[in-house]
């Protein structure tokens, strides 16, 4: 094999090699390619999931809220009802000792 022959025949190794590559490459992009419906499905999905977390952010501030109200509310309610059987064991004593000296005066 003379010179020519061999630069000839390694040129021809080398577009081969290069072709095959480049096939690969278009052929590997071409399955992998992402499409514009793609794109536009992933976009619609992130932007719903964004508003379902605001939503859920906001039920959980309005629970959290709500709950605070309640335990307030429930607080006075216990805090009147200490007052109301407070007063009620005083007005008690003081019903037993008008007995007591309603008995003792017969």
């Amino acid at each position: 094999m003379n010179r020519t022959e061999f630069i000839l025949t390694t040129a021809i190794i080398l577009f081969v090699a290069f072709a095959m590559g480049w096939f690969a490459n278009w052929l590997l992009h071409r399955f992998t390619r992402v499409r514009q419906s793609d794109v536009a499905d992933l976009d619609r999905m992130s932007q719903e999931l964004h508003e379902a977390e605001e939503t859920r952010d906001q039920a959980i501030t309005y629970l959290q809220q709500r709950e605070a109200e309640l335990t307030n509310q429930l607080n006075q309610t216990e805090a009147e009802l200490r007052a109301a059987m407070d007063g009620l064991r005083e007005a008690r004593q003081e019903a037993e000792e008008l007995r007591n000296q309603l008995h003792g005066a017969h």
